[in-house]
């Protein structure tokens, strides 16, 4: 019998302090020193181990997303979408599945207020009987930029100035200036939605495009949406400086406390539908990460809820240490071609195994909730016990087979080896046409926070004349307006 076989998992199950293997420690409060007042003898491992393993507490941050707070729960469906896939989490209403979210700041760093101006994280991982899937997004439905190429590059316009370690508006309009696809996620960041009150307050949207494929085989194009119950509450600018000076962790207190007040916040997932064979009868790209889909065009549809019931356990192992990433889907759910979440398939998943090393999905928050089986035998950090001989496959002595083929998308693929930017840009129209939605307040309020970035001393005319001709082809009185103010200001 192996007496270690049913042993707790956790280590905090005995009376007295134990050093990490185990070894009673008698006295936790001095260190062992020759004489009454020393010097420290090395030999005093208990010492030793405790100030290494507080040396090593903390753990890179993340490039972005680094500022964020989590909450467990669950997701129901809610409206049959059996014709549309065959995801086993998704197979009827009333199933329910395990989830956790984790809400984020974007940009800046760890300890950052979240009264910041900056996209938000929505971050799903749904625990299925069929292993976990990832719905990684943002509160925006739009992004900066169309292709993953480009994605460091951003990141380090609009991260700090490497010489002063200030987050510059000139950099991030110089960098963007380039992109003119940017037009239509501005709207959005300089928007009043650009700073939401809290996490419970805010949409989220998977931001690419998927596919979904049903039992058949037949295939569907597919965007998420999360709408929240709650309504959309934003704060302005003044409001964001009074709440952030009370509270850099507004956003994080304000999810901890309803929750634990039994005030769970809801979003219903919606989806739009698009069959693959209309992709190209529109005016714009489906795939393309700057656009949206009409929602007159596209109506969204309701499958399910998502309800927010617990708070972590502990915020480390369950927020610093919970892993997203695009690639993990199930059968039922496939990628598409989007071009920046083809780079997204490789890029969360490898920044996760620099932050926590190869193994971390074997952490508790990250493993999957139902068996699994793989050789992915040793490599740092790896804590699953394992007794088996046969460690790789085929194999005569181990039965393990491969599972059911899933319905996989069925295209075919073919073209020239290039690099080159999609036929369908259009980076002004949607961009346009969200403007001219805002009522007067609202377009004078984006107009100003757009010529606060462009008045940077550091912006050259240049890159000023290039945004007032971005905007012009986006809406002529908004062009108008915005080159008013930068005359004014002697900038242009």
């Amino acid at each position: 019998m192996d007496p270690y076989k049913n042993r707790p998992s956790s280590s905090f199950n005995t009376p007295y302090w134990t050093t990490n293997s185990g070894a009673p420690v008698w006295n936790n409060n001095s260190s062992m020193t020759v004489g009454q007042r020393g010097p420290i003898l090395l030999e005093d491992y208990h010492l030793v181990e405790k100030i290494a393993q507080f040396d090593r507490e903390r753990i890179p941050e993340r490039v972005v997303h680094a500022r964020g707070a989590v909450a467990k729960g669950f997701f129901e469906v809610t409206h049959d979408v059996s014709h549309l896939t065959c995801a086993d989490f998704l197979r009827a209403p009333g199933v329910q599945t395990p989830v956790i979210v984790r809400f984020s700041t974007v940009v800046h760093e760890r300890g950052s207020p979240e009264t910041l101006r900056d996209p938000r994280g929505f971050a799903v991982k749904f625990y299925t009987r069929e292993g976990n899937f990832d719905m990684v997004g943002n509160n925006m439905p739009v992004f900066f930029i169309r292709d993953g190429m480009k994605f460091p590059d951003m990141v380090h316009a609009f991260k700090p100035n490497p010489k002063s370690h200030q987050q510059e508006a000139w950099r991030i309009m110089d960098f963007l200036s380039h992109h003119p696809e940017s037009c239509h996620m501005l709207t959005f960041l300089l928007d009043d939605v650009g700073i939401p009150k809290s996490y419970r307050f805010m949409p989220g949207f998977g931001v690419h495009t998927f596919r979904l494929l049903n039992k058949a085989g037949k295939e569907t194009l597919v965007k998420f949406h999360w709408i929240t119950k709650q309504g959309i509450q934003s704060l302005l600018d003044n409001e964001a400086v009074v709440v952030g000076g009370t509270n850099h962790s507004h956003a994080t207190k304000d999810l901890y406390d309803a929750i634990a007040a039994g005030d769970h916040p809801e979003w219903t997932l919606c989806i739009q539908t698009m069959d693959p064979a209309d992709e190209d009868k529109f005016d714009f790209d489906p795939l393309d990460v700057t656009k949206t889909w009409p929602e007159d065009l596209f109506p969204l549809q309701p499958i399910g809820r998502l309800v927010l019931n617990r708070n972590p356990d502990n915020f480390f192992n369950e927020n610093e240490q919970v892993a997203f990433c695009p690639a993990l889907i199930v059968p039922g759910v496939a990628y598409s071609d989007d071009k920046l979440l083809q780079t997204r398939i490789f890029s969360y998943a490898d920044t996760q195994r620099h932050r926590l090393g190869p193994n971390y999905l074997m952490l508790p928050v990250n493993a999957p909730k139902g068996p699994h089986h793989n050789n992915h035998h040793e490599g740092l950090m790896n804590f699953m016990h394992r007794d088996e001989e046969i460690n790789y496959f085929p194999s005569r002595f181990d039965p393990v087979r491969h599972a059911e083929k899933p319905p996989q998308p069925s295209a075919i693929v073919s073209g020239r080896r290039e690099k080159m930017v999609i036929a369908k840009e259009n980076n002004f129209k949607q961009a346009g046409e969200r403007w001219r939605s805002f009522d007067p307040q609202r377009r004078d309020r984006f107009i100003e926070r757009l010529a606060g970035m462009l008045l940077d001393p550091r912006c050259t005319q240049e890159i000023r004349r290039i945004w007032v001709g971005y905007w012009s082809q986006c809406d002529s009185t908004l062009g108008q307006k915005l080159a008013a103010k930068m005359q004014s200001a002697g900038a242009i």
